[in-house]
């Protein structure tokens, strides 16, 4: 076991995959001399060179359609936008390009490209900074999107990930980069299954990415107060295993579901609708999500503390579930 911070975990990964594969190379704003908007490419341009750690203009996107084709021309680009609000301006590459090829020719094309891009808010950075989109990529067939939420999974997630054909967004938690935790020496991730971080048989608290500390810090509040919450963190986002939620879901009888997303048309809603579909009658009351206020994330603390899912929300959301 070795401990470990979150970004220096995806730090050794991009290392790792640079190092396995000469048709690997990262591209982005700052990732080169400056080290990464986030220090995660740190050292990597004085180790790579500036061949294989490219620094890019402020055009997502210009560099996203690069790595795009570099993909399609047999290369296997790592792509880091800054920040999941500025991938917006590449959306034409990502869904209308990158997401459709191996449908639209046939099987003939692949682009096997990953995007990483960091995501969330906490950190006083206001809205411009701090949204999450996650629920927009999982939407869009022909990708594979990845919220790791662990150290293990963010040191374990990229090379797998650089093998799929197809493109795959990889979300980082900007509030999980100083994140430290031991992990093994040797990692296998799973990049198709959800996982049960902490078995109970009361209530299935169902989550991902930055809000798995805190619902596990829920599922403690609630452990005193006498109720056994299981806690399912759900790290591929798109396809969602929908098995391991229901099995979740019909073991415990009640489900909230966890999302820093805004409430309307989230992913909270998405699992929601296929527990209806699929369990309702295994429900013993209607299933809750906490998600976050619908407002443009403040700049303010005290503020953004409030427009976030929090424990004590998470907390009460349950309690709710038993009358």
């Amino acid at each position: 076991m070795t401990r470990i911070s979150c970004r220096e975990a995806m730090r050794q990964a991009l290392r790792e995959a640079l190092t396995r594969d000469p048709r690997v190379f990262l591209m982005g704003e700052d990732v080169g001399r400056y080290g990464g908007t986030y220090a995660v490419s740190k050292g990597l341009y004085e180790e790579f060179g500036p061949e294989r750690i490219r620094d890019t203009p402020l055009s997502e996107l210009g560099f996203v359609g690069a790595g795009i084709g570099a993909a399609l021309g047999g290369m296997r680009p790592i792509v880091e936008v800054m920040t999941v609000n500025f991938s917006l301006l590449a959306l034409d590459q990502i869904v209308n390009t990158a997401a459709l090829y191996r449908h639209m020719s046939g099987g003939q094309f692949s682009v096997p490209i990953v995007i990483r891009m960091a995501t969330g808010a906490g950190r006083q950075v206001a809205a411009q900074h701090s949204h999450s989109f996650e629920n927009w990529y999982a939407h869009i067939p022909g990708i594979k999107v990845l919220c790791p939420a662990t150290v293990a999974d963010a040191r374990g997630m990229l090379w797998p990930a650089l093998q799929d054909p197809d493109p795959v967004i990889l979300f980082e938690h900007a509030q999980l980069y100083n994140l430290e935790e031991d992990i093994p020496d040797a990692l296998e991730v799973d990049l198709e299954s959800a996982a049960v971080r902490r078995p109970g048989d009361a209530v299935s608290l169902i989550t991902y990415g930055g809000s798995l500390a805190k619902t596990l810090a829920a599922a403690e509040l609630l452990a005193a107060a006498g109720i056994s919450a299981e806690v399912v963190d759900l790290r591929v986002l798109r396809p969602l295993d929908t098995e391991t939620i229901l099995a979740s879901v019909r073991k415990c009888r009640r489900v909230v579901v966890i999302d820093e997303c805004w409430r309307t048309g989230s992913l909270a809603a998405e699992i929601i609708a296929r527990i209806s579909e699929q369990a309702l009658y295994d429900l013993d009351a209607p299933p809750a999500r906490v998600c976050s206020e619908e407002v443009p994330i403040p700049y303010a603390r005290h503020m953004e503390e409030a427009a976030l899912p929090q424990p004590e929300k998470i907390v009460a959301a349950a309690k709710s579930l038993f009358g």
